[in-house]
């Protein structure tokens, strides 16, 4: 009886290391996931700024600039949203 008692027992240490793999790979991607998630933020939130510049900018020249820099934004955050919704990563 002691005999499997001991077998159960290395078997539940084997399940736990594995576990343990498992999850570390886990808090890798979550980083991975978190940096992307920050880039995306910020990306946001320089989008928001540049649509408030050219909706107070009154010099046309200006404005093209700023729809320029608006579509650099906007494809950069597709970009990001891409790589985050990949099954890669």
């Amino acid at each position: 009886m002691a005999r499997g008692w001991e077998s159960k027992s290395v078997e539940l240490q084997m399940e736990e290391a594995e576990d343990r793999k498992k999850a570390s790979v886990g808090r890798e991607l979550a980083a991975h996931e978190k940096e992307l998630l920050r880039d995306l933020r910020v990306l946001q939130l320089s989008r928001t700024r540049i649509l408030q510049q050219i909706s107070e900018a009154s010099h046309e020249g200006y404005k093209a600039i700023l729809q320029r820099a608006l579509a650099d934004q906007d494809h950069k955050v597709m970009e990001l949203e891409t790589r985050l919704n990949s099954p890669s990563g």
